[in-house]
This record gives structure tokens, C-alpha cells and sequence, in this order.
């Protein structure tokens, strides 16, 4: 893996955020944006904002994020003077690897952040973003 991308610096606070909102949501998949700021590519991960995951029917395996929440989250980043930088989500007795629906959806310059939830708890976090090439690469959390 080359690594294009500098490491996301994600605050305390943002992290507890979606790991506990990852555990809240157990056994079904979670969803949520995050922002922040980006300077000379380092994007600085300063809050997480929870929402519903509004998939109909089985959310234990996917999540969907409505038109309204999305629009709401870019004018909330104007609002605060800061930057949305992605989105997060769960991934209930899973690994933190993106699957081929989230590939599917994604779209460049976000980052995706995958909290991995086990019964006992979140199991590991990692992030996720597209190369040009339309593939994920990870990025390193700090």
C-alpha cells in the first residue's frame, strides 16, 4: 500500500463519539458525519455528529444516510465555520474493512471511518478513503 494520504488526526472526543454510538447501535450498523479541518492535507478530525441510519428493514449489515440528513450536515459544517470531512459507520461482528456496497456509494476526498463492534464492544477503528483509481486505501489514525 503506498499511502497517499496523511494520517487523519482524530480528537478524543470525536473518537469516543462514534465508538460509543457504534456500541449503542449494536447489533445494527451506525452512521454518522465528522468534521473538522483540513490544512496542507492533514485533516484534523474535531467532532462527530451522530444521525439515524434510515436503511429500511435489516440494519444489522447496512446503512443509509437520507438526503435531508446530508444536506443538513453541510449546512451544519457552514454554520460552525468547519469542514465535514466524511462519514462513519459500523460494522456490527465484522472487520473494519469497507465492503463493496460501501465502495459503491462512496465518493472522493471523504474520509470513512469504520468502527468494528464485537458483542463486548468495539474491536478496532479504521479509516478508509478513495484513490483516484476508485479503490479504498487506508488512512492512519493518529
Amino acid at each position: 500500500m503506498s499511502n497517499q494520504f496523511l494520517p487523519l488526526d482524530v480528537h478524543a472526543s470525536a473518537m469516543n463519539e462514534m465508538r460509543s454510538h457504534g456500541e449503542d447501535a449494536f447489533p445494527n450498523e451506525c452512521c454518522g458525519f465528522f468534521y473538522g479541518e483540513e490544512n496542507n492535507g492533514l485533516r484534523v478530525v474535531t467532532l462527530a455528529k451522530r444521525i439515524d441510519n434510515v436503511k429500511e428493514g435489516d440494519q444489522r449489515r447496512r446503512f443509509e444516510i437520507s438526503g435531508k440528513d446530508y444536506l443538513n450536515a453541510e449546512r451544519f459544517a457552514v454554520k460552525e465555520g468547519l469542514t465535514l470531512l466524511g462519514i462513519y459507520h459500523s460494522h456490527p461482528i465484522h472487520p473494519a474493512i469497507p465492503s463493496e456496497h460501501d465502495l459503491a456509494v462512496a465518493m472522493p476526498w471523504f474520509s470513512y471511518i469504520i468502527v468494528s463492534v464485537e458483542p463486548e464492544g468495539v474491536d478496532h477503528v479504521r479509516s478508509w478513503q478513495l484513490t483516484p483509481e476508485r479503490k479504498f486505501e487506508e488512512e492512519t489514525i493518529k
